[in-house]
């Protein structure tokens, strides 16, 4: 039973993850949420419409389950399903806690921006009206990217999995889905759903040895 955890990999990550959830957060601030949407959400063309339609989904709910057999399987990690389970449980309570208790029936854009017109959508996809603040795909592909941080031991993930988690966050602004200043409330609660995981999943250890 391995029962190591790497910490440095997931610093360097939670830095970066800070870095751009502070840039997306300051940018939201100065020239307004709504600026900042209408100047990301561009029209990249059919290729990138279809892209972004389904990447959107490695940010998924159902992301947990190749997650689970990954980590079991692959890894060979049964040793980490504490912070497994409690990183998509901490996720979950983050995510759907401000959603629906702090910040409940938030308008997403397209409720939002009265020049709808301005807004670019993708066909086929059905764009959501309330519920905007934070983006549960954001935190879902962020909190999977800084748990295999914790479980590789190599770093080329570091940079491969915020490249994915970040893509992933960019295309609930392309779908017209999230403000970035959702993705950026993700991006925060997935660190903290990380970070409480960690500490859970060391306290099982500590409390297995005694």
């Amino acid at each position: 039973m391995k029962q190591n955890l790497n910490k440095k990999n997931l610093l360097i990550a939670v830095v970066l993850s800070l870095l751009l959830s502070f840039t997306l957060l300051y940018f939201s601030y100065n020239i307004g949420k709504e600026n900042l949407f209408l100047l990301l959400n561009t029209d990249a063309g059919n290729a990138a419409d279809i892209f972004f339609a389904a990447f959107t989904y490695a940010g998924d709910g159902i992301m947990w389950v190749p997650v689970l057999l990954i980590i079991i399987f692959l890894l060979k990690r049964k040793d980490a399903l504490v912070l497994l389970i409690s990183s998509f449980i901490f996720s979950t309570i983050f995510t759907q806690g401000v959603k629906n208790f702090i910040f409940p029936d938030l308008p997403r854009p397209i409720k939002a921006i009265k020049a709808t017109d301005l807004i670019h959508t993708v066909k086929g996809v059905d764009v959501h009206t309330i519920g905007s603040f934070p983006s549960g795909h954001s935190a879902t592909a962020f909190t999977i990217y800084l748990l295999f941080c914790l479980l590789l031991p190599k770093r080329w993930w570091i940079i491969i999995g915020f490249f994915y988690a970040s893509l992933v966050g960019y295309s609930r602004v392309y779908l017209a889905q999230h403000f970035p200043l959702d993705v950026a409330g993700g991006i925060i609660a997935a660190i903290l759903s990380a970070w409480f995981s960690m500490l859970l999943q060391q306290y099982w250890w500590k409390k297995k040895r005694v």
